[in-house]
């Protein structure tokens, strides 16, 4: 989870260096699948007892609202 959750910073900080918008949005998809690899560690954690469910869900919609965030960060990049 860790990893998972390192990921997603260190991905947007790295596209932003490559000087492309291509680049960049490959790094922002790249970050998305990270929030959703956490997202599902966090569905499993919760399944087997480490996160109770109040936690669980808190960090579910944080989730959700990270990869809606980096969704419209993507979209805006198209724009001309």
């Amino acid at each position: 989870m860790l990893r998972s959750s390192v990921s997603i910073p260190s991905n947007i900080a790295e596209g932003c260096e490559r000087n492309s918008v291509p680049d960049f949005q490959r790094f922002i998809n790249i970050a998305k699948g990270s929030a959703a690899e956490l997202r599902t560690q966090v569905y499993i954690s919760r399944e087997i007892n480490v996160f109770s469910d109040s936690d669980a869900k808190g960090l579910i919609n944080e989730l959700k609202s990270i990869s809606k965030m980096l969704q419209a960060l993507h979209d805006s990049l198209k724009k001309p």
